[in-house]
């Protein structure tokens, strides 16, 4: 078996008993595990958690590639460039006083802020949600032809849940942001997250999926807890949050 065989969606690791039956492949299973070690490390402050996190989202970026969701895709490519931006701050990363970065809370003016942004880019993208990832995926197709992947024009059926979806692909990236400054916030909205991911998967049928996001679901509140502790302990507990992205 050559590399190739191994990251085929269809080359099964086990069938699962749910719903009609799930076969998940060798791909999935490693990338869903990645997954799990790398917020489980992060509930832990260990900077490794990123490495598991590169992983994951390069392995369903595959994913995504051979079941032709090319907006996924590119979800994916963002997630990859901030877990090295995350790595680099966790590693290298300084706060406002020159110190190496702390867990910490947001202040109210930055909560405030964080909050209609993105109650607007939830609505924003609930409104255009089609129409943007069909721009999207065009442009992932041509990109990959140009590559020499000979793909056929995309055309992508209506969200299923337009809001659901833009709740979750938003709250995602900003998440990410979040959880890349220390931010003990970035949990709660994790939490959230999961259990929008859950409902969504469910009604779409897609169990096993549903189940994952159960785990995550208690792994992001218990990362909440444990990060609440480390900032309660933090001298400096009022802070600026994302100051200086490039610190």
């Amino acid at each position: 078996m050559n590399i190739l065989d191994w990251l085929s969606i269809h080359h099964t690791l086990v069938n699962i008993p749910i719903g009609s039956g799930y076969a998940m492949s060798w791909i999935e299973a490693v990338g869903t595990v990645c997954g799990l070690l790398c917020i489980w490390f992060a509930s832990q402050e260990k900077t490794i958690n990123y490495l598991f996190g590169l992983i994951n989202v390069t392995l369903f970026a595959i994913i995504f590639y051979q079941i032709q969701l090319y907006g996924n895709l590119l979800l994916q490519l963002f997630f990859f460039c901030a877990n090295l931006y995350g790595w680099y701050a966790w590693s290298y990363g300084k706060g406002e006083t020159g110190q190496p970065l702390q867990i910490r809370w947001l202040n109210r003016s930055q909560l405030l802020v964080i909050t209609v942004v993105s109650l607007v880019a939830i609505g924003l993208m609930t409104r255009f949600i089609d129409p943007v990832f069909q721009a999207l995926a065009n442009l992932s197709v041509n990109v990959m032809n140009l590559l020499g992947a000979d793909l056929p024009a995309s055309k992508i059926s209506p969200d299923a849940f337009p809001f659901w979806d833009s709740v979750i692909t938003v709250l995602s990236i900003v998440a990410q942001i979040l959880m890349a400054r220390k931010l003990v916030e970035n949990w709660w909205l994790w939490v959230l997250i999961n259990i929008v991911s859950i409902c969504v998967y469910a009604a779409q049928g897609v169990y096993a999926l549903s189940i994952e996001y159960f785990i995550l679901m208690f792994i992001s509140a218990n990362g909440a807890r444990e990060w609440m502790g480390k900032a309660r302990q933090n001298p400096a507990k009022s802070n600026r949050g994302i100051e200086e992205a490039t610190a």
